[in-house]
């Protein structure tokens, strides 16, 4: 007996995956765009354009530069959450001094080696695609949780000091954040966080941005001690790498 193809479902899977192809097309050609040329080199022309398309054809794959901008910035934060999960993972859960230390190395690493990609996603952040439940929204919300996650899970097991006072604007602008995130620490313990990942974060920026090169020429051991002064902050030991 002959069987005839299923022309229908047959066909609509074909569609779709050749639709997903294009689509990691462009956003590869999106970030090849601003590795070689920088940000202002993204707009759906020159992306059309590299890909042999005519402007008007790619909004039907993006509805326009900011959705673009929200997809190509999705992609950096899950590439990067993928390698901090790594580095985390290589040590057993109840270990959180390794685990943070490894997370916080890992993002080091990506950081400067893909200076274009972190500049696009943190030192110079664009507003396109935040409303809640945007690709680039969740996959951020993804990468908050490595550390969150880990954070959380130190202080059940081993809570660590937290100030006893905290100015009220501070307590009431980290209750509605930790309300949102769904966050089941104190205020008290989110702020010992926060403060410790201010610092860890903006000497990454200023390395990234190359704000420091007047003085140092290696912000590796730079990046190091910061480790080694905000790790008891967190009732953690050191371990150098």
């Amino acid at each position: 007996m002959s069987t005839v193809p299923d022309g229908g479902s047959g066909m609509a899977g074909r569609r779709e995956r050749v639709r997903q192809a294009t689509l990691a097309e462009i956003r590869a050609v999106a970030r090849r765009l601003l590795i070689e040329q920088g940000p202002a080199a993204v707009t759906i022309n020159a992306v059309a354009r590299e890909m042999g398309m005519s402007g008007p054809a790619l909004y039907h794959y993006f509805a326009g530069h900011e959705e673009l901008v929200g997809a190509v910035t999705a992609d950096f934060f899950r590439e990067l959450t993928e390698v901090m999960e790594a580095a985390r993972e290589a040590h057993p859960p109840g270990e959180h001094g390794r685990r943070l230390l490894a997370t916080c190395r890992a993002m080091r690493k990506w950081a400067i080696t893909h200076r274009a990609e972190f500049g696009w996603v943190f030192a110079s952040p664009l507003t396109g695609e935040r409303r809640p439940g945007s690709p680039r929204e969740l996959a951020g919300r993804d990468f908050e949780a490595v550390f969150l996650e880990e954070v959380a899970a130190l202080w059940e097991s081993r809570p660590f000091p937290v100030p006893a006072e905290l100015e009220p604007s501070i307590r009431k602008q980290l209750r509605a954040y930790t309300a949102s995130a769904g966050l089941g620490l104190p205020v008290e313990a989110v702020h010992v966080f926060l403060s410790c990942w201010i610092r860890l974060y903006g000497l990454l920026c200023m390395e990234v941005l190359n704000q420091l090169d007047f003085a140092y020429s290696d912000l590796e051991p730079v990046f190091e001690e910061c480790l080694r002064e905000i790790a008891p902050k967190l009732g953690l030991d050191y371990e150098s790498p």
